[in-house]
């Protein structure tokens, strides 16, 4: 079986838009979707933001 792999660059503003978009046009089934997760420092403490999502 193959599987094709969609890189989608997204931030914490557009994240919930831009992959609504993507899943709505895509054609076949989801198998997964992967978060790049990375921490940073914020003023706050420590928190984690998603660069990319690799969508299965």
């Amino acid at each position: 079986m193959k599987y094709r792999v969609h890189h989608l660059d997204v931030s914490t503003h557009n994240m919930q838009e831009r992959l609504e978009i993507f899943l709505n046009d895509l054609e076949g089934e989801i198998i997964s979707i992967f978060p790049n997760v990375h921490p940073t420092l914020q003023l706050m403490g420590a928190a984690a933001m998603v660069d990319f999502l690799l969508i299965v």
